[in-house]
C-alpha cells in the first residue's frame, strides 16, 4: 500500500499592533485559524531584555491531543519595516508541535526602531505552512489522551478545594456543584455527555464547565482587565473542545469578554466626571475672587473720587488764599532794638 500524499496548508496572519510603544512587559495576543485548528500569536513587547519584540506561536489544543500526536510546520515571523520592505526582519524556521513542545519563542531586536515603529503602530506578520495529514481529532481520541490521567490529577490544574460526586459523572470540585447543578436541572441535555463519553472524559468536562461557571458567578465587572480576560477566553476555549450545547452559555461569556471595554468607559467617564468637579470648583473659587476683586475695585473707585473731589475743593482753597499774599522770609529776624 503506497504512502498517501498529504496536502499543504499555508496561511499568512497580519497583525497591526497601535500604541505600541506605550504597551508595557504584559503578554498581548491574538488568534487565528489554520487547518481547522486555532492557532496563537503572543507578543513580549519588551522581550526579556527589554530591547527585543519576543514572538510565541502556540497551539493551545495540543494538551487535549492523544499520545504520539504532532504537527510539523514552517514558519516565518515578520516584522515589517513600514518605510522600506526590503529591510523587513524575517525569522524562518520549523517546528514540531506535539503534547510536550505546544509553542515556539522567536526573538527579534528592536535596537533600531526606525521604520519598524511608525505613529506608534508596529505590523507583524506569520507566514505558516503545515502538513494536512492528523486534522481534527475526534473526541474519542481525545478520551484516549486523557485515560491513564487521575481525576485529582485532571482537576488540580484549578484546586478550589474539596471533590466530591457529582450526579454519578464523576468527581468535580465541591464549589461548582451547586452551579453545575443549576446548570444541568436548566439544561439536561448537558448530562448526556455521560452516555457518550467515558467517566474520565465526563469528570475532566464538567470541571471546565464548573470553571467557567465559578468565574462568572464570582468575577465583579471591575475585574475584567487584559489578564482576566484572557484567562475567561481561555477556560472557554478549553470548555468548548468537550462538544457541550453551550449555546446558553455563550451570550454570558461574551458579555462578560467584551466588560472590559465597558469598564474602561465608565472609569473614563468617572474620571471626565471628577475632572468637571474638580473645574466647578475652581471656576466657583474664581467667580468668588473676581467678585471680590470687584467690590474691592468698586470701593478703591469711591475713595479715588472722594480724593479727587478733596482735591479740586484744596485747589480752590488755594487759589483763594493766593489772592493778596504777599510773599516774605518766615525766618527773617524781626529788627527790634537795633541801630
Amino acid at each position: 500500500m503506497g504512502n498517501k500524499k498529504s496536502k499543504e496548508v499555508f496561511e499568512k496572519f497580519t497583525w497591526t499592533i497601535t500604541n505600541f510603544s506605550l504597551l508595557d512587559s504584559k503578554i498581548y495576543w491574538k488568534k487565528f485559524s489554520l487547518d481547522c485548528h486555532t492557532w496563537k500569536i503572543l507578543i513580549f513587547p519588551k522581550g526579556d531584555e527589554g530591547n527585543y519584540l519576543s514572538i510565541y506561536l502556540e497551539y493551545p489544543g495540543a494538551a487535549l491531543m492523544p499520545q504520539g500526536w504532532q504537527k510539523f510546520a514552517n514558519f516565518k515571523f515578520i516584522l515589517v519595516n513600514q518605510l522600506d520592505h526590503t529591510k523587513n526582519i524575517i525569522n524562518e524556521t520549523g517546528h514540531t508541535f506535539n503534547l510536550g513542545q505546544d509553542g515556539f519563542t522567536s526573538h527579534i531586536s528592536l535596537g533600531d526602531r526606525y521604520g519598524f515603529i511608525v505613529n506608534g503602530v508596529c505590523i507583524i506578520e506569520v507566514h505558516m505552512q503545515v502538513d494536512e495529514s492528523g486534522r481534527k481529532i475526534d473526541d474519542d481520541k481525545v478520551v484516549e489522551s486523557i485515560e491513564n490521567v487521575s481525576p485529582e490529577e485532571m482537576i488540580s490544574t484549578s484546586s478550589f478545594g474539596e471533590v466530591v460526586d457529582f450526579r454519578d459523572i464523576g468527581k468535580v470540585e465541591k464549589d461548582f456543584v451547586p452551579l453545575l447543578e443549576q446548570a444541568c436541572s436548566r439544561y439536561p441535555s448537558l448530562i448526556d455527555i455521560k452516555k457518550r463519553k467515558s467517566r474520565r472524559f465526563s469528570e475532566w468536562g464538567f470541571t471546565a464547565l464548573g470553571r467557567v461557571l465559578h468565574f462568572l458567578n464570582t468575577k465583579k465587572v471591575r475585574d475584567m482587565d487584559d489578564d482576566t480576560c484572557n484567562h475567561l477566553q481561555a477556560l472557554w476555549e478549553e470548555l468548548e473542545a468537550f462538544g457541550f450545547d453551550l449555546a446558553w452559555l455563550k451570550p454570558h461569556v461574551e458579555y462578560a469578554l467584551g466588560m472590559k471595554n465597558r469598564v474602561e468607559k465608565v472609569l473614563e467617564v468617572k474620571k471626565l466626571e471628577e475632572s468637571v468637579n474638580v473645574l466647578k470648583k475652581n471656576v466657583n473659587t474664581l467667580k468668588e475672587n473676581v467678585t471680590t476683586l470687584e467690590e474691592r475695585t468698586k470701593a478703591s473707585r469711591t475713595k479715588m473720587i472722594d480724593a479727587e473731589i478733596k482735591l479740586e475743593k484744596t485747589k480752590r482753597d488755594l487759589e483763594k488764599a493766593k489772592k493778596g499774599f504777599e510773599e516774605c522770609d518766615l525766618d527773617a529776624e524781626m529788627g527790634y532794638g537795633k541801630s
